[in-house]
């Protein structure tokens, strides 16, 4: 009778199934491409002056901080460190970047022109012709990292 609950119990672990390993930082979930083959490509297909507003404001982000993260969700480019910072989206008229904790952001450029009235996220939209002041980007990005704070510690 042992040796039968002994394989009975062995069965049901065999049929239990394991969770996935979790993607590797930067990856997306649908295709395993890395992000930033993602974000390139997204900034290749739009080759007006959004592409290049997009590829301008990335590149910012990155000088920021190094230690930022780029991922894809939501079929958007998505800059974190100890969470989410901002993502950034394209539509006819205007790149708009979205910040995840905005309203906790200290923003004393007033580089904020969206979303304003929200309780937590806050984002700036870009239009043609227009061109955020790149040091005023970078402190609202690195503000935005101190907001997400350190990664939390595991209690063990």
């Amino acid at each position: 009778m042992a040796t039968a609950a002994k394989k009975k119990t062995a069965k049901a672990k065999s049929t239990v199934k394991k969770k996935a390993a979790p993607k590797a930082a930067g990856s997306t979930s649908d295709t395993g491409q890395p992000a930033s083959k993602l974000i390139d490509a997204r900034i290749r297909e739009l080759t007006d002056w959004r592409g290049k507003a997009l590829a301008r404001m990335r590149e910012l982000i990155l000088e920021a901080d190094p230690e930022i993260v780029e991922e894809w969700k939501w079929s958007n480019p998505v800059w974190s460190r100890n969470g989410i910072i901002c993502t950034g989206e394209s539509y006819k008229s205007h790149v708009k970047l979205t910040f995840a904790r905005g309203a906790s952001v200290p923003d004393p450029s007033k580089l904020f022109n969206s979303s304003l009235e929200g309780n937590l996220r806050r984002a700036i939209d870009i239009k043609e012709g227009e061109e955020v002041d790149a040091r005023a980007f970078k402190a609202l990005i690195k503000a935005a990292v101190a907001t997400n704070g350190s990664p939390s510690k595991k209690k063990g």
